[in-house]
């Protein structure tokens, strides 16, 4: 048998300088240490990796470690009961650890600035005790020569720390962490190996990075409805923006306001998984469009992964199958309530909990339908209902015995039927992301009401374009409210994270 030559143990780290605590009353200063911490730990990480790359040592091991934010109440401080955040429940220590803060400057301000103002406390910026790990400190647009870990006589994982899967979940956000006694409780949703985890992943489904996704997003289960995006956007941008400015497709493809062309960025050669479209606005305040394809799945994947950059709202736009004879194709309906068989959240969010209608996207989304339609009050209902959405996971469900699927919707007073409406709404209650949902009839199937061979083609000219002016015009009726209106505290629970 041949003899295994096993290498000796490293007994050298090496890490940049220790980084002393330091104590802020300014919120834009505290995150600008912030950036100057992750900035030169994430920088000793490359730096580390390329000098190995050149050398071969492998008898050290490098380590560098996220920044973090600590605070200390010592009260219960009376705070605006109108406010959904930007406080903490109960006295007591909390921090939470940060990534990319260059990418989150604005909102880690905010938040930061409303802690200070309500409890009237400095915040602590220090090194936390949770390692950096190599795969995030090279950000998604960079190039790796694969060869490299090939060349060494050593595993990467015996010379950086990589990603830890035990501590990227969400308990936080499910209300399942379990502080230990002595230990801070969470100040934020989400950990930093946590949003390094989605950022990565969402520049993988979508085909383009973070930095470009915007505050108000759409989901869609067409493309079609894409396509009249990308032609609404190019036509902003040919003449001049309309507020906008500037339309990225993914590769990251750039065209500014005042242009007909791209400036910038390649054609893919391949669409990727959910590519996503971005109608920019400075501080993020666009409009990010995304094809989710079909199924709860991919329903689910995208809004974990979305979520972690803490948007203003998400809407969903789609067809569905409208189950009342008194609809006809075409038709809008309204989700006010889910019935929730797509079963991809179970897990983490039991069917038990009821998704509430947010009134500010319901009055938004009519108000919306109102206006691009030009019908208003009762005329508007010849067109538009309000009620309840199932969404299912077997897309063929009527195919099933009718006295299953179809006596439960009867029995919950559903309306219309998707595969994805309710995922996307059931993640924003679970991430404390505003949600609605306006779907259009395309079907009937339980009244035999499909439609023929080129019915479909000029259903979608007509439908489709109208749809997303409607998907627009509520986004634009969001972006007009105050924040802290927006963001309800029906969505808050017991005891809630300071961050939004």
């Amino acid at each position: 048998m041949e003899k295994r030559i096993y290498p000796e143990p490293i007994e050298t780290i090496s890490c940049p300088e220790p980084f002393g605590q330091q104590f802020f009353s300014d919120a834009a200063e505290a995150v600008s240490a912030l950036k100057m911490l992750y900035k030169r730990n994430t920088t000793f990480l490359r730096s580390s990796f390329a000098s190995l790359a050149e050398t071969g040592d492998t008898n050290k091991r490098y380590r560098a470690f996220y920044p973090e934010i600590r605070v200390t109440t010592s009260s219960y401080t009376q705070i605006d009961s109108r406010q959904a955040y930007g406080h903490m429940p109960l006295p007591g220590r909390y921090s939470t650890t940060i990534t990319r803060p260059d990418l989150f400057e604005s909102y880690l301000i905010e938040q930061l600035r409303l802690i200070m103002r309500n409890h009237g406390v400095q915040v602590t910026i220090a090194e936390s005790s949770t390692p950096i790990p190599l795969h995030f400190a090279f950000f998604q647009d960079a190039n790796v020569d694969g060869s490299i870990a090939e060349r060494l006589k050593r595993p990467i994982r015996d010379l950086f720390d990589v990603p830890d899967l035990d501590g990227t979940d969400d308990h936080i956000a499910n209300g399942t962490l379990e502080t230990l006694p002595g230990e801070p409780r969470p100040l934020a949703p989400f950990t930093a190996q946590r949003i390094d985890y989605s950022l990565h992943r969402l520049a993988h489904y979508t085909a383009t990075v973070p930095e470009h996704f915007q505050n108000f997003v759409l989901f869609t289960n067409y493309q079609f409805y894409i396509d009249e995006f990308c032609a609404y956007a190019r036509g902003l941008m040919a003449n001049g923006g309309g507020g906008y400015e500037c339309f990225v497709e993914p590769g990251n493809i750039v065209t500014m306001a005042g242009q007909a062309a791209p400036a910038e960025g390649a054609t893919l050669a391949r669409i990727p998984q959910m590519p996503a479209y971005h109608l920019k606005k400075p501080g993020h305040g666009g409009i990010t469009m995304i094809n989710i394809g079909v199924g709860p799945s991919n329903a689910k994947t995208i809004t974990d992964h979305v979520a972690v950059l803490r948007p203003h709202a998400w809407l969903m736009l789609g067809h569905c199958a409208g189950l009342r004879n008194t609809q006809a194709l075409g038709d809008y309906v309204l989700a006010h309530a889910y019935v929730r068989e797509d079963h991809v959240l179970d897990d983490d969010l039991p069917v038990w909990i009821p998704i509430p209608a947010l009134a500010e996207i319901q009055v938004a989304l009519q108000e919306a339908v109102a206006e691009v339609t030009g019908l208003s009050g009762y005329e508007l209902k010849r067109i538009m209902r309000t009620g309840t959405v199932a969404t299912i996971d077997n897309r063929n469900w009527e195919l099933r015995d009718q006295r299953g699927p179809v006596q439960r919707l009867s029995q919950s007073r559903a309306i219309a039927l998707d595969m994805e409406s309710a995922t996307i709404a059931a993640n924003g209650f679970r991430f404390r992301v505003p949600y609605g949902t306006l779907l259009c009839v395309s079907d009937k199937p339980l009244h035999g009401e499909l439609k023929l061979p080129g019915m479909a083609t000029e259903f979608y000219k007509r439908q489709v374009a109208q749809h997303l002016n409607i998907g627009i015009r509520a986004v634009e009726k969001l972006a007009e409210m105050p924040m802290e209106r927006l963001h309800s505290r029906k969505l808050r629970s017991f005891s809630e994270t300071a961050f939004q």
